[in-house]
């Protein structure tokens, strides 16, 4: 389930600078000319101004823009739909079992999506993480990212090799700490092998196995984090309230997703830091799916294939602080994504990276019950 740092950055999974987007469209581009798409993504990746607006310059095609923030946001409006009024969204790779089970999602069209423009060992890797069902290609991977540490450096006075996922809860922080809830009972579950000195391949995967010791690591992760609840002073759900964790509510530390700290650090104050614990960070990756209910087809493998361009990779990842599955993105870095990428994964850091595994069937209500029960007792 991991990637190598030499692999990485050979292929280049870091994107940047914004380029022009080409005003004539080639090959699958030109499925279509008019029309409009409906798209479904999460709430920090499109500006539509930018990347969208070229877009509709370029073809013609209307993008009507919703956001999400949150996998179970999306996925429960598709659901209610019945597969209907979201022609592309961009679910998280490892919850593509959700939609299957109630065919909500159209299998990828080779013929009209130009395969060639994702990164190879991305596009082969998504496959085992939950991209495919019964043969068939339904997600194609979009961008991946991380889950770590965002820290005041004036104020934790560590950095990438001692920093740990156990500095979350140490003392001296009163009301100081910000998490999401789903994620820092998988990270705290991986922080409790790894001091018990199970090996890597082998931490965090007893949440994965079966419900009897999935439910036992929970139970174990849920019991140490109340233990310091005097150290939360903010939850967050989505990316504007991970930022304001740390601007509005004083927290100056927490588990966030890569772009708060780096934005943070590159937009606010270079003493915001974000860095992989030693323990490794959590890796994701963020696909490219379509509606099984879609009614404008043609006009969704356009912006598709459009949002793989390189320079289109490369705007994206520029304003997003992601990072882009486009092949070639890599050349279109710029220096302010070069030093987040530099600050985020220093050293061995891409290695030790834990990929969120495909979720069993069990995995998502276990999770959330125990997200209700550690949420409870913080706000008790």
């Amino acid at each position: 389930m991991s990637m190598s740092r030499r692999a990485v950055l050979k292929t280049g999974l870091a994107a940047g600078a914004f380029i022009a987007a080409p005003a004539v469209l080639r090959s699958h581009d030109a499925l279509a000319s008019s029309g409009e798409v409906n798209v479904s993504a999460w709430g920090d990746y499109f500006d539509k101004n930018t990347i969208l607006a070229d877009f509709t310059k370029a073809t013609g095609i209307k993008v009507n823009l919703t956001t999400f923030g949150s996998n179970e946001e999306v996925e429960n409006k598709l659901r209610a739909a019945g597969g209907k009024g979201i022609d592309i969204l961009f679910p998280s790779v490892d919850t593509g079992p959700n939609y299957y089970k109630d065919n909500l999602l159209a299998p990828v069209d080779e013929k009209k999506f130009n395969a060639a423009l994702v990164l190879p060992s991305l596009y082969r890797q998504s496959l085992t993480l939950g991209a495919a069902n019964r043969g068939q290609r339904f997600l194609v991977p979009f961008d991946w990212g991380t889950e770590a540490i965002t820290y005041d450096s004036t104020v934790v006075k560590k950095g990438y090799g001692d920093l740990s996922y156990a500095d979350l809860f140490a003392e001296g922080l009163t009301k100081k700490v910000a998490f999401r809830q789903k994620s820092v009972v998988v990270s705290v579950a991986i922080y409790l092998d790894a001091l018990a000195g199970k090996p890597a391949a082998e931490r965090g995967m007893a949440l994965y196995k079966s419900e009897d010791e999935s439910r036992k690591a929970f139970e174990a992760a849920v019991a140490f984090i109340l233990k310091a609840k005097a150290n939360v002073g903010a939850f967050w759900n989505n990316a504007n309230e991970a930022t304001a964790a740390f601007k509005d509510a004083g927290c100056a530390i927490g588990q966030t997703w890569d772009t708060t700290g780096i934005l943070l650090n590159r937009d606010v104050d270079k003493k915001w830091k974000y860095t992989m614990p030693k323990e490794g960070g959590l890796a994701w990756t963020d696909t490219m799916g379509f509606g099984a209910g879609s009614t404008n087809v043609e006009q969704a493998y356009a912006l598709a294939n459009y949002l793989f361009k390189p320079e289109v990779g490369a705007a994206f990842a520029n304003s997003s602080g992601y990072n882009s599955a486009a092949v070639g993105a890599d050349k279109f870095l710029s220096d302010a994504a070069k030093a987040g990428f530099a600050m985020a994964y220093p050293g061995d850091a891409i290695d030790k990276l834990w990929w969120w595994p495909m979720q069993p069937g069990f995995f998502g209500k276990l999770r959330g019950e125990y997200v209700e029960k550690l949420t409870n007792s913080l706000k008790g």
